[in-house]
C-alpha cells in the first residue's frame, strides 16, 4: 500500500530532517524544559516560543491498541485489518506517537508491550517512522 510522504514546513523541518538521517528529535522548551510533540510554535507548558530540538531515544511501550476492521481510507482498505496503537515514550511518558506496528500481525500487539522506533525509507533519502515490537 502506498504510504503518504510528508511535506515539511518551516516548523516541521527539523523534525523530518532528523527522520531522514534516522534520528528522532521532539521540540524542546528552553524555558520550562518540557520536550512537546506534536511540533507546535509555542509549548504547550508554558507558552514560551523559545523552543530548539533535542535528540531522544526513540524507546517506548504500547499504551494502548486497537485493531483497524474497516476504514474509510481509500488507500488503507487492503491493509485490514491493521493495529493502531498509541506509544508512550519512556524518556517522556507525556509524550505519544500513533503506531502501525509494522511486522506485527493484527491482535498480537500487547498492551505494555516494549517497541522502539524504526525508519522506512519511501524513496531515496526519504523515511518515514513508525514502531517496532522489541523482542
Amino acid at each position: 500500500m502506498p504510504k503518504t510522504i510528508p511535506v515539511a514546513n518551516e516548523l516541521t523541518k527539523p523534525f523530518w530532517d532528523a527522520i531522514n538521517e534516522k534520528r528522532l528529535v521532539l521540540q524542546h522548551c528552553d524555558d520550562c524544559g518540557k520536550l512537546q510533540y506534536p511540533i507546535r510554535p509555542k509549548c504547550w507548558q508554558c507558552g514560551s516560543e523559545h523552543l530548539g530540538w533535542r535528540e531522544v531515544e526513540g524507546k517506548g511501550h504500547i499504551l494502548e491498541t486497537m485493531v483497524v476492521h474497516d476504514t474509510r481510507v481509500v488507500r488503507r482498505k487492503g491493509d485490514v485489518p491493521f493495529n493502531v496503537s498509541v506509544v508512550s515514550l519512556d524518556e517522556d511518558p507525556t509524550i505519544n506517537f500513533l503506531a502501525n506496528l509494522p511486522g506485527t500481525p493484527a491482535h498480537e500487539a500487547p498492551q505494555g508491550a516494549a517497541v522502539e522506533i524504526l525508519y522506512e525509507e519511501m524513496e531515496p533519502g526519504t523515511f518515514i517512522h513508525d514502531w517496532r515490537i522489541v523482542s
